[in-house]
């Protein structure tokens, strides 16, 4: 009566493989070496990370005051004019 859905084509030359859910651990090592891991991890790339953003951070903040203080208009130019 026809081919079921998960047999429509012939696949040669793949090898698949699957492992039944009872025999997964969904979490293995978590603590005992995925933790350690991250902050190795961190701990190596911090200071090749941080301090670009930081002089990025500092350089927005200083163009952000310096922008504002250019906007205003300076009150020593208008002292003599009535």
């Amino acid at each position: 009566m026809g081919k079921h859905f998960g047999q429509l084509a012939r696949v040669r030359h793949v090898i698949t493989y699957s492992l039944s859910p009872f025999e997964q651990r969904a979490v293995p090592n978590v603590f005992s070496h995925g933790v350690p891991n991250v902050m190795r991890r961190f701990s190596s790339q911090v200071l090749k990370v941080v301090p670009p953003f930081v002089v990025g951070y500092l350089i927005y903040s200083w163009g952000t005051q310096e922008f504002e203080r250019l906007k205003r208009k300076n009150p020593a130019d208008y002292e003599h004019d009535q």
